[in-house]
């Protein structure tokens, strides 16, 4: 096995990692579609009189499948610690894709009644639950294959799948938008995307199979229990909400940009679903040459500064460039803002899904980053409802960027929680936590920065 590990190529490498990530793929492109047609999927399984009610009631659900990512924190990152990273990567993807495929062919709300919305809702639980793993498994799965001094570089593809998913997904609203009427759009055109959705799965089961288990966890004699890892999470529970922090400024500004981006640009803005689209996709290309640069460049000169410097640049811009973008809405004063927006989540999150990996105990690694992960996303996952409550509440469209300034508070905040003197990353070198080997437990917190 060790002989296997250490031969493997550059190439091979890349491999592994287009591989790997490819379940990531499916699962933002899923999201993503949910974000881009809330309107149409409002008035096929949410029909009300009242357009704001309509479409809150769908966002509502797109959120509903975050409180599912702390369950599926638990149980499938307990699995993926004790059984395997590649078993467990498999496991979530015919758990995301059983979701896909329900959304994609739930008749409507005038076929069969309330059962519709009851479906998608489901569709929507099963994607969530299989989600609060899927990141936390894939990101782990890299940090653990990752060369000695990328590991930042590695870790920063998992985040760059999401992008080609952005610009896939966008790209293919974009071609339909100028091919369809409006009215074949509202009746059927939007399911087309799920369909292809569910068409790319066999082929994304086929690569993920031929995935290798990490050396990291091959090479380990002991495997924790359930108990065992309920028990070490629950002694970690200082680095699980501090994670769980560092976060939330990543998630906020992700589905800002990405998911919210065509709805605020045609409902708010007015502008044209085709531009709103030709933005998102923009923004989706800028975040795929952003995360891995600035995953290379935490390498370089550690997590710490990078976290600290690009939270408070988005304490203070984030609210002023959304501010300026409302008082004359533009494709290309939405375009510039959103590149802005999308530079500030790159840079933050390259330093931070690393950062994470590092301080989660290595034998808890899956199930304590995903749980970190999934309870941001339980709250960030309801940035789109938060965003158009916020803009009806104070009838200021620029009041998303509060939001995504409260969120960059708490990444600031966590930061320096973490990385102070004698912070959370200090103390787990210092401290041994049961039941793992000291020197070990210690390796897994070394920061840079």
């Amino acid at each position: 096995m060790d002989d296997q590990f250490a031969q493997r190529s550059p190439g091979s490498k890349a491999a592994t990692v287009v591989r790997v990530a490819s379940g990531n793929f499916l699962e933002m492109f899923d999201f993503f579609l949910y974000g881009f047609y809330a309107k149409n999927i409002a008035a096929a399984f949410f029909p009300a009189e009242d357009e704001f009610a309509s479409l809150m009631s769908t966002l509502v659900v797109f959120g509903a499948g975050f409180l599912m990512r702390p369950l599926g924190a638990l149980v499938l990152g307990s699995y993926i610690d004790r059984i395997g990273r590649r078993r467990g990567l498999i496991l979530t993807l015919g758990i995301m894709a059983s979701g896909t495929v329900l959304i994609a062919f739930v008749p409507p709300y005038a076929s069969i009644g309330v059962w519709a919305p009851l479906l998608v809702l489901l569709g929507r639980l099963l994607q969530g639950f299989s989600a609060g793993v899927e990141l936390g498994g894939v990101s782990v799965y890299l940090s653990e294959m990752a060369t000695p001094g990328h590991k930042g570089f590695y870790v920063a593809w998992q985040s760059a799948s999401q992008q080609v998913a952005t610009v896939v997904a966008a790209t293919i609203g974009y071609v339909l938008a100028q091919t369809l009427q409006p009215e074949a759009m509202g009746a059927w055109g939007w399911r087309i995307p799920f369909v292809i959705g569910c068409l790319i799965v066999p082929f994304l089961f086929a690569i993920r199979r031929s995935l290798q288990e990490t050396e990291s966890f091959a090479q380990r004699t002991h495997h924790p229990t359930h108990a065992e890892i309920m028990r070490t999470l629950a002694d970690n529970w200082r680095i699980v909400l501090a994670g769980m922090a560092l976060v939330l400024m990543t998630t906020v500004s992700f589905y800002l940009i990405t998911a919210y981006t065509p709805t605020f640009g045609e409902r708010e803005l007015k502008l044209t679903r085709s531009d709103a689209l030709i933005v998102t996709c923009c923004v989706g290309i800028s975040n795929l040459i952003w995360l891995p640069i600035w995953g290379a460049i935490s390498d370089r000169i550690g997590r710490k500064p990078i976290l600290i410097a690009i939270t408070i640049l988005t304490i203070l811009t984030a609210y002023p460039a959304l501010s300026w973008l409302a008082r004359a809405p533009s494709f290309i004063r939405m375009l510039e803002v959103e590149l802005w927006l999308s530079f500030l989540y790159s840079s933050y999150n390259g330093a931070m899904v690393v950062a994470l990996t590092e301080i989660v105990p290595a034998s808890v690694r899956a199930s304590g980053f995903s749980l970190a992960y999934s309870l941001a996303t339980t709250l960030g996952g309801f940035s789109l409802a938060i965003s158009t409550w916020l803009i009806e509440a104070t009838g200021d469209k620029a009041a998303p960027g509060l939001w995504m300034t409260a969120a960059a508070v708490c990444g600031l905040g966590a930061a320096w929680v973490i990385y102070r003197p004698g912070g959370l990353a200090a103390s787990s070198q210092a401290a041994a936590v049961p039941p793992f080997d000291a020197a070990r437990s210690a390796s897994q917190f070394r920061t840079r920065g």
